[in-house]
């Protein structure tokens, strides 16, 4: 049920935020007898079974099943002006942020030219009631596909503004309400009137900590390596969410993977339990 006060026309009006659906699930665990651990793991030896965690503090930890769920940070630009309008007009999800009332009907900016950046602004300009969306390319020419930069070009609520590049980003301390660009080519500065920018230079996969101990591609996403499972190139290894995910990247994608990999964890346990001695800890299913 929503929770009271929110409501419009008489219907229920809320969202759940990835943020609290989080901590929902870990509530959820907790209620089933869940030991949780809040640190950081440094490294892994994968190297077994059992397999041994170091913790930044505290006693290693082994385990005969580990589930890999550290996520993905989306790549920004660095700025102190950025850093300060995080949810406050600064955002690099789009599909995540793009409706909520601080963006809607006013102009906006999607920084990149990869086919992500295209897909971000068209997904804002398709929004009801959407106001101008800038396409900000530091260069002049995109990295998209072809159909994708087609796509950006033609759209009628689309702007693409070449050789340019965020030097700031304005505000009243409280919301985003402009950029300071600046020209790559001739190096002149301007300012744009925009309620909000959001970022779509990519995403980096939280792995460096694993040092290699499993199969990953050129970007560092972690590798299935069989179709339709979580398992990762090592038994009883598996990745959930966006660790393992660099096109859906949505925390209810990251949710069903999570649930995906905690029964490919217990099943591993179920068919290895001589080797184990994981079949005295499972409790009685009758």
């Amino acid at each position: 049920m929503a929770p009271e006060g929110h409501e419009k026309d008489g219907q229920p009006h809320y969202a759940v935020q990835g943020v609290e659906l989080m901590e929902l699930m870990k509530q959820q665990a907790l209620n089933f007898g869940t030991r949780v651990v809040s640190d950081d793991i440094e490294r892994v030896d994968f190297s077994g079974p059992p397999h041994t965690l170091y913790p930044a503090s505290g006693e290693p930890v082994q385990a005969h099943t580990v589930i890999i769920a550290t996520g993905a940070r989306a790549n920004y630009l660095g700025l102190p002006s950025e850093e300060l309008y995080k949810n406050k007009g600064v955002s690099a999800c789009a599909v995540c942020d793009g409706a909520l009332p601080v963006y809607r009907s006013k102009p906006l900016a999607v920084v990149g030219g990869g086919d992500s950046a295209v897909e971000e602004a068209t997904y804002l300009a398709n929004l009801k009631g959407a106001d101008k969306i800038y396409l900000l390319v530091r260069r002049d020419q995109m990295r998209a596909s072809k159909v994708m930069q087609d796509r950006a070009i033609n759209h009628p609520n689309i702007e693409i503004l070449w050789n340019t590049v965020v030097e700031e980003v304005l505000g009243d301390e409280k919301l985003v309400n402009g950029l300071r660009l600046k020209d790559t080519v001739d190096g002149s500065t301007r300012e744009l009137k925009v309620g909000g920018m959001f970022v779509a230079i990519g995403h980096t996969p939280n792995t460096s900590f694993l040092d290699g101990a499993v199969e990953m591609n050129n970007e560092g996403y972690i590798q299935w390596t069989k179709a339709f499972r979580t398992n990762t190139s090592v038994n009883g290894v598996f990745a959930a969410g966006d660790v393992a995910d660099d096109y859906y990247r949505q925390a209810i994608t990251s949710a069903g993977t999570g649930c995906m990999a905690a029964l490919d964890a217990e099943r591993f346990l179920v068919e290895h339990e001589e080797t184990t001695g994981t079949s005295e800890a499972r409790p009685s299913l009758t």
